[in-house]
């Protein structure tokens, strides 16, 4: 059966209205590709003319482009358990920013995407960013770590455990740390450093790459300070500017070990891009008018064009899809003297486009992000204003491939499968964003908060105002009645 027909399938099995037998039907690969703090004008494709991403660019001018795509989130760990679970982060306690050595937030047996995907006769992978924590405890980095992404619907996983800018400093693979000495076993600590081990002011010296502004002033590895401390593990150790090639190389060899089977695949190929510290590899460095922070954004674009190029050497373009978007929005001064804000300040860039607040922000550019759905000769070219968000993916493709599950019923995850192929203009209707803010298609409503006094709600009218300039709560009562309404029904219910 063709594409055509399997897509014609997808949209029929959607409502319930087809008799096609679900095993002659050729299911396309998915991947979904999420960069790390990168705004929604970042990129030339959303407005971005400082410098060019021609290959994300080609996704979008080839693709989808939403204008109203979110994270849940205006941070990552919380916009990484959306995605994974079809949750809203606020259903589960300690879903915020987690240090390397947290234990995993996802309880095995949990219905994600990655194990949505496995139950539909897919293999699965995630490759880069994990930071949705390992373990069950304290974790012992010498020996196999469990439960992970393994254990919770990945076939294949090479991650790092959080972020670029935290400890620990290594790459895993499958629970292991990758080229781990015995002789030399590796130690992570979050409240307390190591006897002996240099750290940022202990040993100023090691600090030849970039300094930090603030928090980044624990363990030194690769010239850079960190959060958290780090003993041991050397070998193990990455460098930072090579992570975008490491990243590359581990997604394609995930790819063709697939293609050389005889299942679909789903890969979640998770950049660490622009997340400080920016350090491109050698062949990006001084690229970009916006200094390294530009600079990796390039990296990140070449990554997407390389994985494209791999797809049409293998002749898996037409039959899979591509998903591009961002965890939350941009940053620039996140802990490391990088020039960013005198760049954008000298170039006119604006990282949030035309919105307003970026990462750790609840207005529109903490966690609209860009989102651009491809799939070659399904997908309709254009740019699209349906509302949608990460949080959905789990039940969109769970109806499009006939996976049941009462579990289903319990997420906040929305069927927007037709908005996500373009077939209807019709996304969600209301978004709770940071498990406080409600989005609709119109409106972007903040309650006032009830512990503080004087504080009045803002309500923005984003036809009118897409900047948040203009609070009219005053002047829209039934609104804010309503939206308020809304939003406490969400916060109170049991899902």
């Amino acid at each position: 059966m063709n594409r055509f027909l399997f897509f014609t399938a997808v949209i029929l099995a959607t409502f319930g209205q087809t008799s096609l037998n679900a095993d002659d039907v050729k299911k396309p690969n998915v991947i979904i590709i999420l960069a790390d703090d990168l705004g929604y004008g970042d990129l030339s494709c959303y407005g971005a003319t400082v410098h060019q991403t021609p290959h994300i660019d080609t996704l979008a001018s080839q693709g989808l482009r939403f204008t109203q795509g979110f994270a849940t989130s205006s941070t990552c760990t919380p916009s990484r358990y959306a995605l994974m679970t079809g949750k809203y982060p606020i259903r589960q306690q300690g879903v915020h920013i987690l240090p390397g050595d947290a234990p995993l937030l996802v309880e095995p047996g949990t219905l994600t995407l990655p194990e949505m995907f496995r139950k539909a006769g897919y293999t699965t992978g995630v490759v880069g960013k994990w930071h949705l924590g390992l373990g069950r405890g304290k974790i012992d980095w010498n020996a196999h770590i469990a439960p992970g992404p393994n254990e919770v619907g990945f076939d294949s996983a090479f991650i790092m455990a959080a972020t670029v800018d935290r400890t620990p400093t290594v790459y895993i693979r499958n629970g292991n740390v990758v080229n781990l000495d015995p002789s030399d076993p590796l130690f992570v600590n979050y409240q307390k450093n190591f006897e002996g081990e240099p750290t940022y002011y202990s040993n100023p010296e090691l600090v030849t790459k970039q300094k930090s502004s603030h928090g980044h002033d624990n363990s030194v590895h690769n010239g850079v300070g960190r959060i958290g401390f780090q003993k041991g593990g050397v070998a193990a150790r990455w460098v930072d500017e090579s992570m975008g090639e490491v990243f590359k190389s581990e997604a394609e060899r995930f790819i063709r070990q697939s293609a050389a089977g005889d299942k679909p695949f789903f890969l979640y190929y998770a950049l660490h891009q622009p997340h400080v510290p920016r350090m491109p590899g050698d062949r990006f460095a001084g690229k970009s008018p916006l200094g390294l922070r530009g600079d990796v954004i390039l990296e990140a674009d070449w990554q997407v064009g390389e994985l494209m190029r791999l797809l049409d050497e293998l002749n898996l373009t037409e039959n899979t899809l591509i998903i591009f978007s961002s965890d939350n929005g941009p940053v620039l001064n996140d802990g490391y003297y990088d020039q960013s804000i005198v760049l954008n300040n000298k170039t006119g860039h604006k990282p949030s486009g035309a919105l307003r607040g970026g990462k750790y922000s609840a207005y529109c550019g903490g966690a609209q992000v860009p989102f651009i759905v491809y799939w070659k000769g399904v997908v309709t070219p254009g740019t699209s204003n349906a509302l949608v968000c990460h949080v959905d993916f789990l039940a969109s493709f769970a109806a499009a491939l006939g996976v049941e599950s009462e579990a289903l019923a319990k997420l906040d995850s929305q069927n927007v499968f037709d908005a996500l192929l373009g077939r209807s203009e019709n996304g969600r209707t209301e978004l709770l964003v940071n498990g406080v803010t409600l989005r609709t298609p119109r409106w972007q409503f903040l309650p006032a908060p009830k512990w503080k006094k004087n504080v009045v709600p803002e309500l923005f009218d984003l036809s009118a105002d897409p900047e948040e300039t203009n609070n009219v709560w005053k002047a829209h009562p039934d609104v804010v009645k309503e939206l308020q309404k809304k939003l406490d029904d969400i916060l109170g219910s049991s899902n």
